[in-house]
């Protein structure tokens, strides 16, 4: 897969596992969370397939089916992130090229924005902590009163705000959920291998076009050049 002969004018990345290494934080929260409660934990490898859908579907994904029975998962989420507070900063960092990948694109003038699953206020949190040298357009996490990805409202809205159309977005992401994300949006799929999923799942939910390292973004916008 090879970046297409298109122009790209804008980009939407997603946060955990695009943008930031959150994994060791998410595991470490959530494990503890199953200790207090007397359920075993999970391998650090086992969490890229339990996150990105969004806290309750990780509450879901790592408890023992016997659970849910037994616990409300509000009371659980609450734990949750009672435990995240704790914890979502000791290793989190962005991943090695990003910086870099971020300082190019703003030369450029490339409108850059975030969505993710993340809840808004660790979301914002996040962006504030360890991407405040760059500027985004819009940074949006999950609240309660609107969909979460792979509902593309989210991605549409950027578009709306920023006044460029859909098709003119490159849409960065590492997982099933952010593919069909930016097709349902009608935005270009950009897989990133990164991060928590396989090569084969983002080809399989629409990725049309993948990259090993966060430079490699940047032909999606110097071949768009290049043809001008």
């Amino acid at each position: 897969m090879s970046a297409p002969p298109r122009l790209f004018r804008a980009v939407i990345f997603d946060l955990d596992g695009t943008l930031l290494d959150s994994l060791q934080d998410i595991a470490d929260s959530m494990n503890s969370v199953l200790q207090r409660l007397g359920y075993p934990g999970h391998s650090l490898e086992s969490y890229k397939r339990l996150v990105g859908d969004g806290v309750t579907a990780l509450l879901q994904n790592a408890l023992p089916a016997s659970a849910g029975r037994r616990h409300n998962l509000e009371e659980v989420g609450r734990m949750l992130g009672q435990e995240y507070l704790l914890n979502w900063n000791k290793h989190t960092r962005p991943y090695p090229g990003i910086p870099e990948l971020l300082t190019a694109l703003q030369a450029r003038r490339i409108p850059m924005s975030i969505l993710s699953n993340k809840l808004e206020e660790f979301t914002r949190l996040a962006a504030e902590t360890f991407l405040s040298r760059w500027r985004f357009d819009k940074v949006i996490g999950f609240r309660p009163d609107r969909p979460r990805k792979p509902d593309p409202s989210g991605a549409q809205s950027i578009a709306r705000a920023t006044g460029i159309p859909a098709a003119e977005f490159l849409y960065v992401g590492d997982s099933d959920t952010d593919m069909q994300t930016a097709v349902a949006a009608g935005m270009y799929p950009l897989g990133v291998l990164w991060g928590f999923r396989a090569e084969e799942e983002l080809i399989a939910h629409g990725a049309r076009s993948l990259v090993r390292r966060p430079e490699e973004v940047l032909q999606f916008f110097e071949k768009a050049k290049e043809i001008r």
